[in-house]
């Protein structure tokens, strides 16, 4: 009878072991003496496929560092995993680079819906995250003490486009096409802050599923509204879609666009032209601009990925490390997730290829500024306005 009892407890701990094993590797530092492993996901297949870029994008600044020495004689080790812009999927991918590769931090991670799936798993297991390829207020307010994002709010973003197409363009009836999601939702806020400050109202706020293929009702209630400019924060190809509608219709308002799809090359090809004259918010530089980084990103990228199309895209997913090299290159060689937090900490007016960033351990909101660029003939960008912030940014109050 012992002999049954002891064995029972053994396999009931056996069992509890098993279950405890995610966990007990999920607290793995994420570094040896010879590496330091960083992680993004993103959808490599799906419906937003065109942002798969961007979690490549690591692996360029990650080549950089390595020629370079390393970072205090550790190599960069970058993973990337496709979520297919699909938040269960985004779970198991997580998961299982947590749990089984053993990551020390995350950056890029496209779409709002899969980080607001994952955010709170990656604070319970210590994972640092930085530089998010998306930007929503649930991410950092109240702040996350291992999330620090460099896009500017979708609702800050939303706020200043809005304020360019009424102030600068003159236009008085705006239509909104918002994802069903954070990532949409979060712009519709902004537009509709703007428009309180005016005291005007949408004349038309529809919303939209990433998977959906036939948008001609939407573009007809957009066209009956009178809508002079539609302000989108969708995916490529529903962007795509909706301006080829439109134009079946015989419908041509101004479009305006979350800078999400800012990549002109892309969404000019894709679109057969149509995103010409396409207005959209900004923040990095444009890929061809004249600068020691952006020249040093770009002639990386033609060596260590000749395959990858230089863009928005693949250099925003290098842009978004900038912070986390700088970190991890101040904390020197006693590295610790927790060194590393007090140095992400301490960034005030960090410069890299985007906007100013400042970090504080009350504030992981980097930045509320954004350019607005035009796309001028065969894609060029063309800008319109320079850096602005948000001065009726909620979270500055």
């Amino acid at each position: 009878m012992r002999f049954k009892t002891t064995v029972g407890w053994m396999v009931v701990a056996l069992a509890a072991a098993m279950i405890m094993a995610p966990a007990a590797l999920a607290g793995k530092p994420g570094f040896d003496d010879k590496e330091i492993r960083i992680a993004a996901w993103g959808p490599q297949t799906g419906p937003a496929a065109a942002w798969g870029n961007v979690a490549r994008g690591p692996n360029v600044m990650a080549a950089i560092v390595n020629a370079e020495g390393g970072i205090h004689g550790r190599k960069l080790k970058h993973f990337v995993r496709d979520d297919q812009y699909n938040p269960a999927q985004t779970k198991l991918v997580v998961k299982e680079l947590v749990e089984q590769q053993g990551i020390f931090s995350f950056v890029c991670g496209t779409s709002a819906a899969g980080g607001m799936a994952v955010k709170d798993y990656l604070k319970d297991n210590k994972v640092i995250w930085v530089g998010p390829a998306t930007s929503v207020e649930e991410y950092v307010f109240p702040v996350n003490p291992y999330l620090f994002t460099i896009m500017p709010l979708y609702e800050d973003e939303a706020s200043i486009l809005t304020k360019y197409v009424v102030e600068k363009l003159k236009m008085k009836k705006i239509g909104i096409l918002y994802q069903n999601d954070p990532y949409g939702k979060n712009g519709l806020k902004g537009v509709l802050q703007r428009l309180k400050k005016y005291r005007m109202k949408a004349v038309a706020e529809i919303p939209v599923e990433p998977t959906e293929q036939d948008l001609a009702s939407q573009m007809q209630k957009f066209k009956s509204s009178g809508a002079e400019a539609v302000l989108m924060w969708v995916a490529p190809k529903t962007a795509v879609i909706a301006l080829k509608t439109s134009k079946s219709m015989g419908y041509t308002p101004q479009w305006v666009s979350s800078m999400t799809l800012g990549d002109y090359e892309l969404m000019y090809k894709i679109s057969g032209g149509l995103w010409e004259g396409v207005v959209t918010g900004a923040f990095t530089l444009p890929p061809e601009t004249r600068h020691p980084l952006m020249d040093k990103y770009r002639e990386a990228t033609k060596k260590y990925a000749p395959e990858e199309r230089w863009g928005v895209f693949f250099h925003a997913g290098i842009m978004f490390t900038e912070p986390l090299i700088h970190a991890l290159k101040k904390v020197g060689k006693n590295l610790s997730t927790e060194a590393c937090l007090r140095e992400l900490n301490k960034i005030r007016n960090f410069k890299g290829t985007g906007g100013k960033i400042t970090y504080t351990p009350k504030r992981h909101q980097g930045t509320d500024s954004i350019m607005v660029m035009k796309c001028g003939p065969n894609a060029t960008y063309i800008k319109v306005m320079d850096w602005t912030s948000n001065e009726l940014a909620s979270w500055k109050k």
